[in-house]
C-alpha cells in the first residue's frame, strides 16, 4: 500500500509539472540575456505545431484575433481587442524570420508604442525562437527563447514585461489541455 501511495504521489507531481510553464532563463557566455520558457504539451508533435501555425489554433490561446502567413518572410498578426481589427494600430505583428516544419519558428518581435521610444528604436535584434521537441507519441516539449535584449533601465522593464506576458500566454495554451 505504501509503495502504491508513493507511485500515485510521484505520478501526480509529474502530471502537475508537465502542465506548467517553467522559467529556465539564463545569461549566455557572452553576457546576453535569454528569456527562456518551457512547457510540455500532452499532444503529438503535429498537433503542437498547429497551435503555432494555424489561425484557428492561435485564436484559442494567443489572442482572440489572429492570422498567420506561414513562410519565411511571413508574419503573425494578433489583437487582444475584439472591437478592433488585425489592421488596427493596436494589432501586434511578429515577422517570421524562418521556420523548420514541426521543429522551429523564429519570430522578429516588433515592439509597439506601449514601449519606451529608445527601446522601440533599438529592437532590431529582439526575436523569439520557438522550438518543438518530440518527447513521446503524446507529448511535445515547447521551448521559447527570446534573445536580442538591449541594456539599460528601460530594457530591464521591457524584459520583465515579457517574462510576465509570455508566462501568461503559454499558461493560456496549457489551459486548453486542462479543460479536457
Amino acid at each position: 500500500m505504501k509503495n502504491l501511495l508513493i507511485v500515485i504521489i510521484t505520478l501526480c507531481a509529474f502530471s502537475m509539472q508537465a502542465q506548467s510553464v517553467k522559467n529556465t532563463s539564463y545569461i549566455s557566455r557572452t553576457g546576453e540575456k535569454v528569456l527562456r520558457l518551457e512547457a510540455t504539451l500532452p499532444v503529438d508533435l503535429a498537433e503542437a505545431w498547429k497551435l503555432f501555425t494555424t489561425d484557428d489554433k492561435l485564436k484559442l490561446w494567443i489572442a482572440p484575433l489572429a492570422h498567420i502567413e506561414l513562410k519565411t518572410g511571413g508574419y503573425i498578426l494578433t489583437n487582444y481587442d475584439t472591437t478592433k481589427s488585425l489592421t488596427d494600430n493596436t494589432a501586434i505583428r511578429l515577422d517570421i524570420v524562418n521556420y523548420i516544419d514541426m521543429e522551429q519558428l523564429t519570430l522578429k518581435v516588433n515592439l509597439n508604442d506601449k514601449f519606451p521610444g529608445n527601446v522601440k528604436n533599438e529592437d532590431e535584434n529582439l526575436q523569439e525562437i520557438i522550438q518543438l521537441k518530440y518527447i513521446s507519441p503524446n507529448e511535445t516539449k515547447i521551448i521559447s527563447s527570446m534573445v536580442g535584449w538591449g541594456k539599460g533601465k528601460d530594457w530591464e522593464k521591457s524584459y520583465e514585461f515579457f517574462v510576465l506576458g509570455n508566462i501568461y500566454t503559454y499558461e493560456e495554451m496549457l489551459k486548453l489541455f486542462n479543460k479536457q
